[in-house]
């Protein structure tokens, strides 16, 4: 196990078979859940951070974190208490959604774990129409006006996460707003959900995440200001 980070069952003491009332009842017992989340996620590995030794992203950037939220889905008390986490949010900011809409691929199953604790609708939405087929961008039934949440995995610079709710509108869909796991809060992202007023919430965040790795001693304090300034201008750092 890594330094100072312990990963350990979630459980509510709730006996009620209503989803509303054990949806509440986890809103009620969530008050640290960006700190749990951020946790687990350094716990079960999903998010590494090698200040020393940077990843190359797929779009060339170099960067001391990696994060793949896919790994949540193998550990069951994880994604449970991300579950719940999200299906609280859902609850909390947008009583009257009825859809819920994840983002192809890493938030796919995500999403449909949401929506059945929710007991609502669910689709999926790829980042392009297919070249075959039926040639669907979004998957499963919905209906013009249906208004719906966008669940997804990661923002980065928020470029395909936008895309799917252009799609969802472009379909005739009210999108409430978008929740995700996990952000690296790039300035960047946060400009284009404004410019296209959609409302943006996430599980927990960039800041969280590192106060959490160097409190349980996953990287020094001398790491942090590095961290600090790849997350300024991600673009130019390790250049």
């Amino acid at each position: 196990m890594e330094k100072g980070v312990f990963l350990q069952p979630v459980r509510f003491g709730t006996e009620s078979d209503n989803p509303v009332v054990k949806i509440y009842f986890i809103l009620h017992h969530m008050e640290n859940s960006d700190k749990t989340i951020a946790g687990y996620l350094l716990q079960i590995k999903a998010i590494k951070l090698q200040p020393a030794k940077p990843f190359t992203w797929a779009s060339g950037w170099k960067s001391p974190i990696y994060c793949d939220n896919r790994m949540t889905l193998s550990f069951p008390e994880v994604r449970t208490y991300i579950r719940d986490s999200f299906a609280a949010r859902v609850m909390e900011l947008y009583p009257g959604a009825g859809l819920i809409a994840g983002v192809a691929t890493g938030a796919i199953a995500h999403g449909a774990l949401v929506a059945d604790v929710l007991n609502l609708p669910f689709i999926y939405v790829r980042s392009g129409a297919k070249e075959h087929g039926l040639g669907n961008q979004i998957e499963g039934h919905y209906e013009k006006g249906q208004k719906v949440v966008v669940i997804e995995d990661l923002i980065s610079t928020g470029g395909s996460s936008l895309g799917a709710v252009k799609a969802l509108r472009d379909a005739g869909c009210e999108v409430l707003g978008m929740i995700a796991i996990f952000t690296y809060g790039f300035n960047k992202a946060a400009d284009a959900f404004s410019a296209e007023a959609c409302q943006l919430d996430t599980l927990s965040n960039y800041s969280v995440l590192v106060d959490m790795a160097v409190s349980s001693g996953y990287i020094t304090a001398d790491d942090v200001e590095t961290l600090k300034k790849w997350r300024t201008d991600p673009s130019a750092w390790g250049r």
